[in-house]
This record gives structure tokens, C-alpha cells and sequence, in this order.
């Protein structure tokens, strides 16, 4: 499998995201990769009110466009995430799975919420959105099992851990990780859970200062299983990175290093249901 990670940095126009989404997407598939990954919130980044007046249901125009671009190039695409309308005031960021066939295979909204005290900012994501309860493993045409996360979501390795054991060989990391976040601790939580889970990682950042003037880092990266760094993006700029996945050099990582068959089950607790395909 060629995938690709883009990176972009959106502004608060829709119209504007999707053209240069679609462009990045466009180049991906041109260079062969049949599964891209786009940012965390491409179509729009901002202020809670930003996303909110750009918020639209799954089975909007913006779904509906996706669905179609994935279908023209043929390609599994993982559109970042999207703001999705909840049953109050509050959205769901929401990272959807869509086929070859120009079919949503899987829809996964993000658990962990952002609410932080930074040297550089102060932040609650969760006074606009609201946290999703699944896990979510997908399968990508090939049949690979894709696990679904969302940016904050990576620092928490039990979800990881849960998708590697429904199956999951490509991890996908949609993110707006900020400028400080990004230069401390971005290619050390990548690494670590290629590293952990034995599985690929696909990291697609945001870059630039967004409409809220929080910054994102950039540096979006491409990770095999065993922790090597297959392609990287710069801290700025826009950046479609591509790495064919070796299917068969992960299983050998996990006969070398047998550490799911070693797990203690019977010590700690497997985790509870998770959405397969």
C-alpha cells in the first residue's frame, strides 16, 4: 500500500479549504498512494464560532464531495475531520473513512477533548464540542484495518492499544497539534505508538497560525513498526508526504518482537467493544 499525509493550513473559508484539500488529495493519488489523510478540521479552522457556522451533517454537501473525489481517484481517503452537528450547541469533531467506491465506511468521532493550560495558550475545546464513546476500526480496500484517531487522542496509548488488537495495521493521526506541542512532543508520541502497537502510523498536521491565532507545527511524518520515520513534512508550509507500506516487513516486526502475543490479558483488563468493519 502508497499512503500519503497532507498538510495544510485552513483558514475559515469552506469554499477556499476544500479547493486546496481536493489539490493536495489530487497530487497524493498522482504520486500513487491509495490511502491520504487530511488534518485535523481542514475544512475550517478557527474559533468555536467559525466552526460552528460551517458545521454541516454527514450527509451534507461537504460529505457528499468527499465521497465523490475518493471515488474519481480511486483511493481510501481519510478526510482529516469535519465539524459535525450534535444535539446541542456543541459539534462533534468527527474523522470519516471513505472508499474507493465513493462509500463512507466509517465514521469516528474524536474521544479525548483538548482542554489545556500551555506556556502558550489556554484552551477548552470542550465548552464547544462534545466527545464521542466508540473506537473505531476501519479496512481500507486492500483489507488493511485502519485505526481512526483525532490529534489530542495520541496521548492516550490504551486507545491505540485497542485498535491494534481489532486489527488495525495503519494508525491515522489527524491533527492541529500546536507549534509548542508539536516541537516537545509530536515525533515522540508517533514514534512510540508505532512503536508500541507494531503498526504504521500516518500523522497529518496542520501548519500556520489559524483564524483563533492558535499555531499549529506542522512536521506531518509517515511511521513504520518499527519506528522509523518513512517521510516527513517541514514546520511550515504545504507538504503532501508519500511511503509505500511493507505489510510484510510489519508482520516481521511483530514474529521479531512478539509483544501482542506476550501481552498479560489475565493481569489487566482488555479493553471494551470496539466498531469493526
Amino acid at each position: 500500500m502508497r499512503a500519503a499525509a497532507v498538510q495544510m493550513s485552513a483558514t475559515t473559508d469552506v469554499g477556499e479549504n476544500l479547493e486546496t484539500a481536493s489539490r493536495l488529495v489530487g497530487e497524493a493519488a498522482a504520486q500513487g498512494a491509495g490511502l491520504v489523510v487530511l488534518p485535523e478540521k481542514w475544512p475550517v479552522l478557527g474559533a468555536i464560532h467559525h466552526m460552528r457556522a460551517a458545521a454541516q451533517p454527514l450527509d451534507g454537501e461537504l460529505v457528499s464531495g468527499l465521497c465523490s473525489l475518493a471515488s474519481e481517484l480511486g483511493i481510501d481517503l481519510v478526510a482529516g475531520s469535519v465539524s459535525e452537528p450534535g444535539d446541542d450547541e456543541r459539534l462533534f469533531n468527527s474523522s470519516i473513512h471513505v472508499g474507493p467506491d465513493g462509500e463512507v465506511k466509517a465514521v469516528y468521532r474524536k474521544l479525548h477533548l483538548f482542554d489545556v493550560d500551555l506556556e502558550s495558550i489556554s484552551y477548552r475545546e470542550s465548552d464547544g464540542e462534545r466527545a464521542g464513546d466508540e473506537i473505531v476500526c476501519s479496512q481500507a480496500a486492500d483489507g488493511s484495518g485502519i485505526g481512526l484517531t483525532i490529534c489530542f487522542d495520541l496521548r492516550f496509548p490504551e486507545l491505540y492499544r485497542a485498535l491494534a488488537l481489532a486489527g488495525a495495521r495503519v494508525l491515522c493521526v489527524p491533527a492541529a497539534f500546536t507549534l509548542e506541542t508539536t516541537r516537545a512532543h509530536w515525533e515522540i508520541l508517533l514514534r512510540a505508538r508505532a512503536i508500541e502497537q507494531q503498526c504504521f502510523v500516518i500523522a497529518a498536521n496542520q501548519f500556520g497560525a489559524s483564524a483563533s491565532g492558535i499555531e499549529s507545527g506542522g512536521r506531518s511524518m509517515i511511521i513504520d513498526a518499527w519506528g522509523e520515520i518513512l517521510a516527513q513534512a517541514p514546520e511550515s508550509g504545504e507538504a503532501v508526504i508519500v511511503a509505500d507500506l511493507d505489510m510484510e516487513h510489519l508482520e516481521e516486526v511483530r514474529r521479531r518482537v512478539p509483544a501482542h502475543s506476550a501481552r498479560r490479558s489475565d493481569v489487566y483488563a482488555d479493553p471494551g467493544p470496539i466498531i469493526e468493519p
